[in-house]
C-alpha cells in the first residue's frame, strides 16, 4: 500500500506492517547517475570485458605455424579457430586475414611431454603435456600496447595410461587456456 503524506515522502507500508519511506528526489538522482555511468563507458568497454579502442574495426589473425620439435598436425588449426571464434563473439571487431587495425600472429614453439611426479618406489606416477605458443600483437591505433611474449601451460595425465589416449582431450583443453590467455592479453587487458 503506498500514499503520500505531507512531508513529500512516499509512504511504502511492508509486509510486516512497517513504514519504510523513500524521498521523491531519490529517483531522478538515481537515474542521473546511472545515465552518466553509463555514457563515460562508452566506446572503450563491452559488456564482454574487452576494452578495445572506439575507432578499431579489424582484427587480422594468422595461423600459427608450428616450429616445436614434436608436432600434433591439428593444434595450429584448433588455435586458430578458437581464437577466431572470441574474437567475432566476444567483440565488435571484424577479423580479417592481413592489414587489421589490431594484428595477432604467432608460432607453436613447445610441444613436449615429461615426467613430472615419481611414485614412491621411483616409478612415473604422472606425465605433463605443455605447449608454448609465442604471440606478436600490433595495435596500429595505440603501439604503446604493442607485445611479443610467450604462453604456456601444461596439462598432468596418469603415467599409466597411453599419450595417444588422452592427447585429444589435453589439447583441447590446452587450447582453450591458451586462447584465453591470448585473448585477455590482446583485448582484455588484464
Amino acid at each position: 500500500m503506498e500514499a503520500l503524506n505531507p512531508s513529500g515522502m512516499e509512504v511504502c507500508i511492508g509486509r510486516h506492517g512497517e513504514d519504510r519511506r523513500i524521498p521523491l528526489i531519490i529517483l531522478p538522482i538515481l537515474a542521473l547517475c546511472f545515465s552518466c555511468f553509463f555514457i563515460s563507458c562508452s566506446g572503450g568497454y563491452s559488456f564482454t570485458g574487452a576494452s578495445i579502442p572506439p575507432n578499431a574495426k579489424t582484427l587480422s589473425l594468422r595461423a600459427f605455424p608450428n616450429y616445436a620439435s614434436s608436432v600434433n598436425p591439428t593444434l595450429s588449426q584448433q588455435l586458430y579457430e578458437r581464437l577466431r571464434s572470441m574474437y567475432e563473439s566476444q567483440t565488435s571487431l571484424s577479423v580479417i586475414s592481413s592489414d587489421g587495425d589490431l594484428q595477432v600472429s604467432g608460432e607453436i614453439t613447445g610441444y613436449v611431454t615429461q615426467a613430472s611426479a615419481l611414485s614412491a618406489n621411483d616409478n612415473v606416477a604422472t606425465n605433463r603435456l605443455t605447449v608454448t605458443i609465442k604471440v606478436k600483437f600490433v595495435n596500429l591505433l595505440d603501439s604503446d600496447v604493442d607485445f611479443e611474449q610467450s604462453f604456456s601451460r601444461y596439462k598432468e595425465y596418469d603415467a599409466s595410461r597411453d599419450f595417444s589416449a588422452v592427447e585429444n582431450s589435453l589439447v583441447d583443453e590446452l587450447v582453450e587456456e591458451l586462447a584465453d590467455d591470448i585473448f585477455n592479453k590482446t583485448v582484455v587487458n588484464w
